[in-house]
């Protein structure tokens, strides 16, 4: 087991979130409350939590928010920001790219900034030998999106894009949701993540996504990507008001714990 944690953080929030209109027609995604609190806030609670010290904020559509909602510091952290000026026609591996400084700075966690999970999920990414870790689990029904294959050692062996339910079977090979947690090593994103991000970006290719880009890194550039499994964590990315709807349940405080808070005493003026 790793005793180290990665010390900085990458988080992607620059999206637009349209499919979580109207709630995101004057907030930024990030910004939505699941049960109260916001998506990003939850993010760098975490993040703190498992000895990070510094975040990189990638932020774009109403960016103000998030600066005014998180600041220079949050908790023990410090925040830095970093402008996306074309969120609305570019895809998260431009996100990623706009942060290379952090990248090429050490070890570094990844996030999406539309994903609502408990601690042990980062906690999961230091566990064993591995350099280079993502978190995942189980597709079921209720998800959509990018999934994987692992290998019988453990590692990553191929993406799926554009999963949904009906391509759940009993027959074939058992797809795991990416959870879009990452831990990377220093030495993984100077060698391969930011030259392939340079590359991607500099043919062009300014919409693709960061599930692209693992899939080609895999794929094509002999990246040993290990899998955390999830299995029994909460977590939920967050597109949709189903999702929201999902997500607040999967997170509901229990009934003991809303007790406490009703019986809580308050502090009265005499």
């Amino acid at each position: 087991m790793r005793t180290t944690a990665s010390e900085k953080a990458v988080i992607l929030a620059a999206g637009l979130g349209s499919r979580l209109r109207p709630l995101t027609d004057l907030r930024p995604k990030p910004l939505v409350e699941v049960n109260g609190i916001p998506i990003l806030h939850n993010a760098l609670r975490k993040l703190e939590a498992v000895g990070v010290g510094e975040v990189t904020i990638v932020v774009g559509y109403r960016k103000d928010a998030i600066q005014y909602a998180c600041g220079r510091r949050f908790g023990g952290l410090k925040i830095n920001y970093v402008e996306s000026s074309v969120f609305d026609r570019t895809g998260s591996a431009y996100s990623l790219w706009l942060a290379r400084d952090t990248l090429l700075s050490g070890d570094c966690y990844l996030l999406e900034g539309d994903v609502f999970f408990e601690e042990d999920a980062l906690c999961a990414l230091s566990l064993g030998d591995a350099d280079d870790v993502a978190a995942v689990a189980p597709f079921d029904s209720t998800m959509q999106g990018s999934a994987v294959l692992l290998s019988k050692s453990g590692f990553i062996s191929g993406f799926r894009m554009k999963r949904t339910s009906a391509d759940l079977s009993n027959s074939g090979p058992r797809l795991f949701k990416t959870m879009n947690l990452l831990r990377l090593s220093g030495a993984t994103l100077r060698r391969i993540v930011v030259p392939a991000l340079d590359e991607i970006i500099g043919s062009g290719a300014t919409q693709a996504y960061t599930e692209e880009l693992l899939a080609y890194l895999v794929d094509r550039r002999g990246l040993q990507l290990a899998a955390a499994r999830c299995d029994h964590l909460k977590w939920y990315e967050i597109d949709s008001a189903e999702d929201l709807r999902i997500a607040e349940g999967i997170f509901a405080p229990s009934r003991q714990a809303r007790l406490n808070r009703a019986l809580r005493p308050t502090n009265r003026s005499a």
